[in-house]
């Protein structure tokens, strides 16, 4: 019989975990990942770098997956810790990893603005360090790196700009998306982690300047993010990956929706995240479906449904751990017992809120709750109070509110000042609410957020009767100007 000429299998290479950064796990100390990640962007800001530093990205770091930052983060982290080295803060050095391009499930390599390090000048896509390592022990999750690049660009934002609209430009490419539908035959892990930075820009570009200019340019990744789920992967662990990116993703999407005013289209985008929950049997995804669900009955009008849901979101949350993601429904749940003028239901719902913060942040809390601190905590309590219409608690609560506030949320500044604003004008101190409302029309120059207009206008329409107090008289002129046909700093 001839001998077969058919080559042996080579041994498959023995998976090596990373080993986990001990000595960066260290230097976070008692601090959240989400409250570490907040300290990074702050650092790099404050030496003009741009990265998109979250929850994920630190646990990331801190279990060896990123064995070395990129340049952007590493002169970030140097700045945070000075005197010390890349090696200093658990990292290999940049010699030992140079040259080794950054391989994924799918075979794909880095875009060239990360690989090269001469054009890696600041964080303009975050998913792809350079010198990430990922597990190569799947042969087939490959595909070519030509139909990668086409959802990259699909998902990933370019950076750089001003205004949000031009930041997000090349997350519109709506033909790429509906090319990567047609050619796209198994996604892998360069896909996923283009989705979940897809995700975290569209967070990052919301807190600064609102929803109004991103809500239509961030249609087209989202029917890129389920194109991908149709394509399928061979790995579970990228699946898993996938249906939680796109589930976010439509949350994400969908709070633009509801920011701008457009609940109906919001509440479609919940919907679709809650079933993707379900069918991926991912809880935490359920929980935050449900949780933004409430928040939209609330605003729309219809409080029992916000109780309802807030409920059952608790129901989902409370095997996950996260104290803080508890605090942040029971608040949800005391802004529908508000709606329905339960004052004694909206006190017990607070009582909870407040005994869940106090226990402090975990590494079971989600990283989408980023925002969510004290400044929050106190802003959501004002509207409950402004709701049952208790004007100096609930100015009292907004006041704090604005000042706890992280500079990084200039859309969430503004509206803890526009609420602070209306509750000094429904109180009956108009000369407060015009100053206010003037700090809040400051704001909008950076920030196009429909429910904050809204509120300015509510505030306005309550000051006229005292337009004779000349503080008033100016913030109603100005208001007035900024929100006549053509101006861009108020219109849509």
């Amino acid at each position: 019989m001839a001998s077969s000429t058919v080559p042996s299998p080579q041994p498959a290479q023995p998976h090596r975990p990373p080993r986990p950064n001990l000595v960066f796990r260290e230097l976070r100390g008692s601090r959240s990942p989400a409250e570490f990640a907040a300290a990074v962007r702050r650092a790099a800001r404050e030496i003009g770098e741009r990265v998109s530093c979250d929850a994920r990205y630190v646990h990331r770091v801190e279990t060896g997956e990123i064995r070395c930052p990129n340049y952007a983060y590493e002169r970030v982290f140097l700045h945070m810790f000075p005197g010390r080295t890349l090696t200093d803060l658990g990292f290999l050095p940049r010699s030992a990893v140079r040259g080794r391009r950054a391989r994924y499930d799918d075979g794909a390599t880095p875009p060239p603005d990360t690989a090269d390090p001469a054009n890696a000048t600041s964080e303009t896509s975050g998913a792809y360090e350079p010198y990430d390592t990922y597990d190569t022990s799947d042969p087939y999750d490959t595909h070519d790196n030509e139909e990668s690049d086409v959802l990259r660009r699909a998902f990933m934002t370019g950076g750089g700009a001003t205004v949000a609209a031009a930041s997000l430009g090349p997350l519109a490419f709506a033909a790429d998306a509906s090319a990567a539908q047609r050619t796209v035959r198994r996604a892998g892990t360069g896909e996923a982690s283009a989705l979940e930075e897809a995700v975290r820009r569209i967070r990052l570009l919301d807190d600064r300047h609102g929803a109004d200019g991103l809500y239509r340019r961030a249609a087209a990744p989202l029917r890129a993010a389920y194109a991908l789920l149709d394509a399928g992967t061979t790995r579970q662990r990228t699946a898993d990956r996938l249906y939680s990116g796109a589930g976010e993703l439509a949350i994400s999407v969908g709070w633009l929706a509801h920011d701008s005013g457009r609940f109906d289209d919001a509440r479609s985008h919940y919907a679709e995240a809650l079933a993707t929950a379900r069918m991926a049997g991912d809880p935490g995804l359920e929980a935050h479906a449900f949780c933004n669900t409430a928040f939209l009955a609330r605003d729309a009008g219809r409080p029992r449904e916000a109780v309802r849901a807030a409920q059952a979101a608790q129901r989902v949350a409370r095997p996950l751990g996260s104290a803080r993601l508890m605090s942040l429904l029971a608040l949800r749940e005391a802004g529908g017992w508000a709606g329905l003028a339960d004052r004694a239901g909206c006190e017990q719902a607070l009582a909870r809120a407040q005994a869940y913060f106090d226990r402090g942040p975990s590494d079971a809390d989600p990283e989408w709750m980023t925002f969510y601190g004290e400044a929050e905590l106190e802003g959501l309590e004002a509207q409950c109070w402004s709701t049952l219409g208790d004007w100096p608690r609930a100015a009292r609560h907004a006041r704090r509110a604005a000042e706890l506030q992280d500079p990084h949320f200039t859309r969430n500044i503004a509206l803890y000042t526009a609420e602070l604003a209306d509750d000094l004008a429904r109180g009956g101190r108009p000369d407060e609410a015009a100053v206010a409302g003037m700090r809040v029309l400051d704001l909008l120059t950076d920030v196009q957020s429909s429910r904050v207009q809204t509120m300015l206008a509510g505030t306005a329409r309550v000051l006229l009767p005292h337009r004779r107090a000349s503080c008033v008289s100016a913030f109603l002129d100005r208001h007035a100007s900024l929100s006549a046909p053509g101006s861009r700093s108020l219109s849509a």
